[in-house]
């Protein structure tokens, strides 16, 4: 073996990614498992029109490790690179781009010229995302990645359309829905669900509603939306309720001695806290009020029908009332709320309309016209303050809706959508979910189980531009009259075999007209809910079931996502949704759901606030390794939660991992270059006759079931916990309690054991560490494997297989290191340092422990004998040590040389000699105690510094720089010996 090179991390992973590149290590990876049993892996794909930052460095090492790791276990894993290429984060960067916004300056510029600019932007970043793959060292097929673009995906999206089509579980219907007026589109339910902020201020105001046939006495109702006051057209009571007519007493700000208000009983504390003093008039059941008929604020419309004027403006009974606040009457604008569009359907009501679906007051609001719905709250509030229709207005701060794309506010708008009837799947998605399994596991029962408990059913339509097309083709003389189509095939046949379907989007896609049965269908103009691509994605990806039928079966469903706990309620939600109902069967059988990286402050990774390092200044300096190993060992990250960053965490992993690990390479190299010892070609376990070898190997194997089980549990961070106390035991007290056996001159069958047993620990720790950390991981292999007949790469090797574990050896070695340790805990506590030797260790124990241990923990202690006294022992106490702190001349001499020898180590290194180079040493030292201490420890001396020579003679240090030794100085002259 020849000396390994010094640590430098960042410097070794460059070398590797070139290594890697020339040798195609990731595609002989792959062809060695080529025919073996498959682990299929969905990768929920980047946008690639946004650039990768620190944030997704966490999410890319999980999915990178866990597909070496099952490499490594023997499986073929395709790993599949993959892009989301529509939606409203792409239209809302095209619109800043081209200077648009909403539908009608869109339309102004064109769809074709919008959709192109669209297009041209998706991969804008592309390159600089698998940068960022091949840096931090993932491993991904992007030569054969899909994009939701691609004309292949699209048709496998309709396809799965049609299924759902074709079980009856898609319809159109006229429902209330979240909607963005920034983006003029619904949201589903789960995309509202994103975008809440809590602490938003918003109006609180109290309205008075006078009465048609009682002069002087209004309803009073509260909403937080005035802007939607305009479009009221009824007020809603609970029938099983008390409501009661108040009269005032004495004049307020806004109310004057004699008016009368009607509200419910058990909301009067709304006028106390308001400080109007009342009386009660009359105490009615919210039944009674049914039928009353109250003024309009505004007079919006005016082109009812009959039996809308006959409706509107009245009260009504509705179980939706809450009484728990506002004045338990609630008012109603049906084109705004969901409870108020079903009272309206119920009851016949016109949709007054005061808001647009741009999110700007509508041409009938006069002087509001053209005000943003939210700006125009005030506006509205003051008139009728003015106009002395309001009880009190207010400010409240409470949780509210926004675009989770756009970030503007939400409203909810009766639209026409098209849906899946997931409520009517509710049963059967439960049932599927049975099968899967979630780390962490909690989530299965609690935040994913809840979710499919409340499922409701699925907006997949979007009124924008950049998205896969809607495949619904509509009668134009009878909109319950439509087409589903299923492929381009079925388009062809409907169409005609010359329609041009290169490219399926918008605008030519809506030139496609199909006449059949003397009927002529258009498309509709909706696109997809991105989420509804996403969600296809297991059969789109593969172009099921038009080709790879065999791939997309032997991978289906997969054994392994993973993402962020955002994607609990999104992809994941969406992909098992569109599985349960197509296949009867889950999309995958292990969810692993990761936190999210926070800055160390708990704040969110901001550009902005540059509270995070960049990620190039982290490759560059502590490596990608050293990162991954941080965060893939980070409980609250792998655990679903919130992990703040600490760079210093990361820094000590770097010092007391890596380095460590590095460092125990570099002494076995070191010695195994100056004896021309060479590994066996062969990586096999060795054996071994010392209790030393015989225990890291117990423990190497230990470790290797550790890291296996919790692996294949998809417990990342629980895996990587045992590696470091491995490198931590392999150094600090294997190599450290091994190095004589390293010096020593004579090469017998003990020396061969500890190369052997060094060699093949550092091999397996190879193994061990090349998913999580795969550049060092591959460094440390190829150092150690050269001239063997081992695979190139370690990634090219299998995981290792734990080998009996010697529990008898693993205990007493682990009795042997807490006997030491409260015996130097003793030590400390009489102020005795360690390299000054003492005479007796007692321990009362009952347990038994060989010879060659109670030599380690005399060495380790520094005492001269050991006593295990089985009778002192208290029984249910595992061990108990007696110190002996009495230091004789004979025990002071010694330590004086041990304190020597240290001195003589230094000066050694900083003369820059070998750890083989023999030496010549000379002591110089006034002190005749000193003198007579070498003399008589003059063995241990020259045992423990190679010296071929030793003198030491009485005298003053002159020109030479002395050294402090036990109260008196001394001169350390050494050089190396001829030989």
């Amino acid at each position: 073996m020849k000396k390994a090179p010094q640590a430098d991390f960042p410097a070794f992973e460059a070398e590797i990614l070139k290594i890697w590149d020339a040798e195609k290590t990731f595609e002989q990876s792959l062809e060695l498992r080529r025919g073996a049993e498959r682990f299929s892996f969905y990768d929920g794909p980047p946008f690639a029109n946004g650039l990768p930052h620190f944030g997704h460095s966490l999410v890319t090492s999980i999915k990178d490790s866990l597909g070496r790791y099952q490499t490594m276990r023997g499986k073929y894993v395709e790993r599949r690179n993959g892009w989301d290429c529509h939606g409203l984060p792409v239209e809302f960067a095209i619109e800043k781009q081209m200077g648009v916004s909403g539908k009608k300056q869109i339309l102004e510029l064109g769809i074709a010229k919008f959709n192109q600019a669209c297009r041209d932007s998706v991969f804008m970043y592309k390159a600089d995302w698998e940068a960022f793959f091949h840096r931090i060292g993932r491993w991904t097929d992007t030569e054969n990645a899909y994009a939701t673009i691609d004309r292949d995906y699209t048709e496998s999206v309709w396809w799965s359309l049609g299924q759902v089509h074709e079980k009856g579980l898609l319809y159109r219907g006229y429902k209330s829905m979240p909607y963005c007026p920034r983006c003029e589109t619904p949201l589903s339910n789960f995309e509202l669900n994103e975008g809440y902020q809590d602490n938003v201020p918003d109006p609180s105001v109290y309205v008075k509603f006078p009465l048609v046939d009682e002069s002087g006495t209004a309803l009073l109702a509260w909403t937080t939306t005035p802007w939607t006051l305009p479009a009221n057209a009824a007020l809603a009571v609970d029938a099983k309720a008390d409501y009661v007519t108040v009269e005032l007493l004495g004049n307020g700000d806004s109310w004057k001695q004699g008016d009368r208000l009607i509200l419910a009983k058990a909301r009067l504390g709304e006028l106390e806290l308001r400080k109007a003093e009342y009386k009660t008039v009359v105490t009615q059941k919210g039944s009674e009020l049914a039928g009353l008929r109250y003024l309009p604020l505004y007079d919006l419309a005016t082109d009812f029908t009959e039996a809308e004027a006959a409706a509107v403006h009245t009260v009504y009974v509705d179980e939706s009332v809450s009484l728990e606040d506002g004045t338990g009457i609630l008012h109603v604008a049906p084109r705004y709320g969901e409870s108020d569009l079903g009272i309206g359907q119920r009851e016949g009501l016109p949709l007054i309309e005061s808001v647009g679906r741009n999110g700007h007051m509508t041409e009938q609001m006069g002087e509001f016209a053209g005000m943003f719905f939210k700006k125009a709250d005030k506006f509205i509030t003051q008139d009728l303050v003015e106009k002395g229709s309001i009880f009190a207005a207010e400010t409240f701060n409470h949780t509210y809706p926004f675009c989770y794309r756009c970030e503007s506010p939400l409203l909810y708008y009766a639209i026409s959508t098209w849906f899946i009837r997931v409520s009517e799947i509710r049963e059967q998605m439960l049932k599927t979910a049975e099968e899967i399994e979630w780390t962490p596991s909690h989530i299965k029962a609690g935040r994913f189980g809840k979710w499919l408990e409340g499922a409701r059913d699925w907006a997949i339509s979007r009124n924008r531009y950049w998205g896969a097309p809607m495949p619904i083709w509509v009668n134009e003389k009878d909109e319950n009259d439509y087409l589903l189509v299923s492929s381009l095939d079925e388009l062809r046949e409907l169409a005609g075999q010359d329609v041009n379907l290169d490219d399926l989007h918008r605008p030519f896609i809506d030139d496609v007209v199909i006449r059949k049965d003397g009927k002529t269908y258009k498309r509709i103009e909706e696109v997809f809910d991105c989420w509804f691509e996403s969600g296809s994605m297991p059969v789109a990806q593969q172009h099921y079931p038009f080709e790879n039928k065999d791939v997309f079966e032997a991978s289906f469903p997969a054994d392994y996502i993973g993402e962020g706990l955002d994607q609990t309620r999104l992809w994941f939600y969406v992909q098992h949704v569109l599985a349960t109902i197509i296949f009867d069967r889950p999309a995958y059988k292990h969810v692993l759901v990761n936190g999210m990286i926070m800055a160390s402050d708990g704040q969110k990774l901001s550009k902005r606030l540059k509270n995070y390092p960049p990620v190039e200044e982290v490759f560059a300096s502590e490596g990608a390794d050293t990162l991954r190993f941080y965060l893939l060992g980070n409980d609250q990250a792998l655990g679903a939660d919130y992990m703040r960053f600490d760079r210093a965490a990361m820094q000590d992993i770097s010092r007391n991992v890596f380095s460590t690990l590095w460092n125990s390479l570099s002494f076995l190299s070191m010695y195994a270059e100056i004896d021309g010892w060479e590994p066996d070609k062969h990586l096999a376990e060795p054996k071994s006759d010392n209790v030393l070898d015989q225990w890291m190997l117990a423990r190497l194997n230990q470790v290797i079931a550790e890291m296996t089980t919790a692996a294949d549990n998809y417990e990342i961070a629980q895996a990587l916990r045992p590696f470091r106390g491995l490198v931590d035991d392999l150094s600090n007290w294997y190599v450290r309690r091994s190095r004589r056996r390293f010096w020593k001159s004579e090469d017998d069958g003990d020396k061969q054991s500890a190369y052997a047993t060094l060699h093949y620990t550092l091999a397996r720790m190879a193994q061990l560490l090349a998913p999580w950390s795969p550049f060092i991981a591959d460094k440390l292999w190829r150092e150690l494997m050269v001239g063997t007949e081992q695979p190139l790469s370690v990634h090219l090797s299998d995981w290792p297989v734990a080998g009996a574990q010697n529990i008898a050896i693993l205990d007493q070695m682990e009795l042997t290191r807490l006997i030491v340790t409260e015996a130097l805990s003793k030590r400390a506590e009489a102020g005795i340092k360690v390299r000054q030797p003492l005479s007796l260790l007692t321990v009362a124990s009952l347990e038994e422990l060989p010879q060659t241990l109670v030599d380690i923990i005399a060495e380790e202690v520094n005492v001269q004998r050991v006593l295990l006294d089985r009778k002192a022992a208290v029984a249910g106490a595992k061990f108990d040590v007696r110190l002996d702190t009495e230091i004789t001349d004979e025990l002071r001499r010694e330590g004086v040389v041990r304190d020597l020898v240290r001195l003589i180590q230094s000066t050694r290194k900083a003369e820059g000699l070998e750890v083989d180079d023999r030496i010549v040493l000379q002591l110089v030292t006034p002190s005749d105690e000193i003198q007579a201490a070498v003399e008589q420890f003059d063995t241990l001396i020259i045992r423990e510094t190679l010296a071929e020579q030793l003198t030491i003679e009485l005298g003053e240090a002159g020109v030479d720089v002395p050294h402090k030794l036990a109260g008196s100085t001394i001169v350390i002259n050494l050089k190396k010996a001829i030989k």
